[in-house]
């Protein structure tokens, strides 16, 4: 392909195949009006500095244009609901195929999407159990059983023959109510009696039960001798007496008391339990017919920390031992108290360990005893008996009930998280958890981690009958492939019931790469971010053969990346720079591996290893002081010991799976949250920690984008544009004009431009095309007002200072220490091209993090 003039002066028609992607004239952020073909159908690394222009190529103009194109195919009508997206700055892009981006951004902040349900390996399970799984009684552990009509039919003909029987059929079981107009529906269609709580009595007009006491009542719709000759009347009052009872019946001996009870569904006889027929929707804890009816399908509960509530047991009530009551003072909860401490006879200088058991049990948990309480309504009083509700239960019901944010936070911090007692956390209902394959019900399946899990589905089918193998080899063959793409990327030690919130960038990248690999699709073009993150060595020739894969079947595979063996196991390579930022954005090397390790670029220096990362000669030695953690043993972690020394730079690393973020992120940072911070967030099981008195706070810096709106920037998310705007407003001329530090803000009204309310943008809306962002005709893109533009710092306007870059702030704010400290910091960490008013959404994930 003929270079342009003013493009990067590079052939790309080189060792290319035909049938390339062609980008021509990309402009989006850095890049320099460059040119590049991408060859379809492999393999490509687009790799280069941080900020050098990867992610706007990769996507912010061939992703964003595969999407705008994708959207150019709804109808006018559907385009005006879904919106439109911008145009990336391109003159052209042409051999584009359908676009999927695999992005490194944790998949869901929901506590209710997990491993399984992102792979839909979870959803296959449920079908499996929903299809092929065997019931248990959750009382007996014993099988379920359930009849046809037919074989209903034949034991009542073998097990009651010549013996006279009632046929029953229930309508009530356990319920309250005098049932007057049921009795009268049923005896206006012709039946006679029914059986009451065990006694046979005749329908009669007006009819009723006492409407207090709990009552069974089944509807007597035959008497008869059982015989074979009898066959046809008994069929037909069986049908009749399986409507009226839902599929369930009872047969009861005349003269006798012992009930028979048959059912259609599936039936704990003994223990007269039953379960309805099992579908998909039974084992999803999404669900109301799947998930616990207590922690409704999370797995964990809030519960009150008594620690929190009663922190010292040697105050008092007076001196605000309790916590949650406060200051004693002259209301209904205060008047209840006094009435307990009355009756079993304390003060509320009564230290709170030395209260009477069962008063303070009451106290806490309420219960049936009442207490008399006087209240005074202007001249009258007014006596109550009341119980107590307790305080366990008034907290728990604020958290959940309250409409005050304020409340709930007040309420919230007596909590803590807890695994669900009624579900072990396993999310699902008693009637769920037992229905089993090879003895192994759901939730034991999710709690095995993917190379389990894998074996399992390979053994599951040798004990399967012939019938359940018919009906379960389709489902079984499927989730052996997903479980085996997720084996591939190098996943193998997650668990289906791992939260989705709690997986790394690179983790939720590569189980969206495994779904996309188990979905087949050809002729696609994929853009990944970085998968190799996070992913120890050892792994990485899976993830580089799960890649391949893609391209095998007919698809396009462009990754953004910096590691060695992805690039060197590439088909080609096209590398940014030559620096970052506005010195970026040019294409300064490009071909085969083994051609691009020649060329003379800062990246092929490293590949070469003419370049490479020195090591420090000296070690910093640290302060003296530890953090010591003993007996760590959540999820893998074998009661792990370490001994972090204070005021160095520490790596915890291991192959994938090892236990590196349990051990971090999930047992020391929550130990270290909730010291600090009082966070209801439990660590994971260890039993000591020393050290902490030598620390004075913990900071967790994540994956997450620092910004979701285009108003963040560097400057706001650092903290310096307050410490800027509170210079201008210092300045001689903010005095005389009034201005305080919020008239240099651009988000509120005063000293934002009007028109494009300190965005520097205007939207123009152009119906069923993409909207068009142009400058502010008021502001001309400079977000302020006239006025406010008008004070100047040093000669620069605050709309000036925005638009500085990191280094040159470092500069321009040298007398003002708490400004420079935090621009040094951004420059330091190799940060300086970036603009201070910079968009945060325009940020790449490593300028982010940093």
């Amino acid at each position: 392909m003929p270079t342009k003039e003013g493009s990067n002066g590079l052939d790309h028609s080189v060792d290319l195949p035909s049938g390339n992607i062609d980008v021509i004239g990309a402009r989006v952020h850095n890049l320099k009006d460059i040119d590049v073909s991408i060859p379809r159908n492999q393999l490509v690394v687009i790799t280069g500095i941080s900020g050098s222009g990867k992610s706007s190529l990769a996507f912010d103009t061939i992703y964003a244009e595969g999407q705008r194109r994708y959207m150019e195919t709804f109808s006018a009508y559907a385009r005006q609901f879904i919106g439109e997206m911008e145009r990336p700055d391109v003159e052209q892009i042409s051999g584009l195929s359908p676009v999927i981006s695999i992005e490194q951004k944790t998949t869901s902040r929901n506590p209710r999407s997990t491993v399984g349900t992102t792979t839909e390996i979870y959803d296959f399970l449920r079908l499996l159990f929903a299809r092929v799984g065997t019931a248990y009684s959750y009382i007996s552990g014993e099988p379920m059983i359930r009849y046809s009509e037919d074989q209903m039919l034949e034991q009542i003909l073998e097990q009651f023959d010549q013996k006279k029987i009632l046929l029953l059929a229930p309508m009530v079981r356990g319920r309250k109510g005098h049932y007057r107009e049921l009795f009268e529906q049923v005896r206006k269609q012709g039946y006679t009696k029914v059986r009451a709580d065990g006694h046979i009595l005749d329908l009669s007009a007006g009819m009723q039960l006492d409407r207090y006491k709990v009552h069974d009542i089944e509807l007597v719709v035959d008497r008869f001798k059982v015989s074979d000759e009898r066959r046809e009347r008994i069929t037909t009052s069986l049908q009749t007496a399986l409507k009226v009872g839902n599929g369930l019946i009872f047969l009861l001996e005349q003269d006798a008391e012992q009930l028979y009870p048959y059912s259609k569904h599936l039936m704990d006889a003994e223990h007269g339990i039953s379960y309805e027929e099992p579908s998909p929707n039974s084992f999803s804890f999404n669900s109301p017919y799947g998930a616990c009816p207590d922690c409704k399908g999370l797995g964990f509960v809030h519960q009150v920390d008594m620690a929190k509530v009663i922190p010292d047991d040697t105050k008092s009530i007076n001196e605000e031992g309790i916590r949650p009551f406060g200051e004693v003072r002259e209301n209904m909860t205060f008047k209840q108290l006094r009435a307990i401490a009355k009756k079993y006879k304390f003060t509320f200088a009564t230290p709170i360990g030395e209260i009477p058991k069962k008063a303070l049990d009451i106290i806490l948990n309420g219960g049936d005893d009442t207490f008399q309480v006087t209240t005074s309504y202007g001249k009258n009083e007014m006596v109550y008996n009341l119980a107590y509700e307790g305080l366990v239960k008034m907290l728990e019901r604020w958290y959940k009930e309250s409409s005050s944010e304020k409340i709930r936070r007040w309420a919230e911090s007596f909590l803590t998280v807890d695994t669900c007692p009624t579900c072990d956390g396993y999310r699902l209902k008693k009637e769920s958890l037992h229905f089993k394959i090879n003895g192994v019900h759901i939730g034991q399946l999710s709690e095995m981690d993917v190379s389990e899990l894998y074996q399992w589905i390979q053994k599951a089918s040798d004990n399967l009958s012939e019938r359940e193998l018919l009906i379960g080899k389709d489902v079984l063959k499927e989730l052996h492939l997903r479980t085996g793409f997720l084996l591939h990327v190098g996943l193998d030690y997650l668990s289906l019931n791992r939260p989705a919130r709690t997986l790394s960038g690179g983790e939720s990248q590569r189980i969206r790469l495994a779904t996309q690999i188990g979905s087949q699709l050809t002729g696609i073009t994929y853009i990944l971010d970085e998968p190799s993150i996070g992913l120890h060595q050892r792994d990485n020739q899976r993830l580089i053969e799960a890649l391949r894969e893609l391209t095998t079947i007919g698809n396009t595979v462009i990754v953004v990346e910096h590691d060695k063996d992805i690039m060197l196991a590439s088909d080609y390579l096209i590398d940014l720079g030559p620096g970052a930022g506005k010195h970026g954005g040019e294409v300064v090397g490009a071909g085969k591996p083994e051609g691009f390790i020649q060329q003379a670029t800062l990246t092929s220096a490293y590949l070469r290893a003419d370049k490479r990362i020195e090591l420090p000669e000296q070690r910093r030695s640290g302060n003296g002081h530890f953090l010591e953690l003993t007996g760590a043993n959540g999820n893998n972690l074998k009661a792990v010991d370490i001994k972090i020394p204070l005021g160095t730079l520490t790596c915890v690393t291991g192959v994938s799976g090892s236990g590196k973020s349990t051990l971090i992120n999930e047992t020391l940072y929550p130990i270290l949250r909730q010291h600090f911070y009082n966070s209801i967030k439990k660590p994971m099981p260890y039993d000591t920690i020393k050290g902490l008195e030598h620390v004075d706070k913990v900071i967790e810096i994540d994956q997450s984008p620092i910004g979701r709106t285009p108003r963040s920037n560097p400057a706001t998310y650092t903290g310096v544009f307050t410490d800027i705007r509170k210079i201008f407003s210092e300045l001689p001329e903010s005095k005389i004009r009034g201005y305080k530090p919020g008239r240099f803000s651009f988000n509120v009204k005063g000293g934002r431009c009007p028109v494009c309310e300190g965005s520097g943008k205007r939207v123009i809306e152009m119906n069923f095309l993409p909207d068009v962002y142009i400058d502010c005709e008021n502001c001309l893109g400079r977000r302020y007002n006239r006025e406010t533009l008008e004070v100047l710092y040093k000669g620069k306007s605050i709309n000036d200072v925005l638009n500085m870059t990191v280094s040159e702030s470092v500069e321009f704010f040298q007398p003002y220490p708490k400004i420079y400290r935090k621009v040094k910091t951004l420059e330091d960490v190799g940060l300086g091209y970036i603009t201070l008013g910079q968009q945060a959404t325009t940020l790449s994930g490593g300028e982010a993090q940093r």
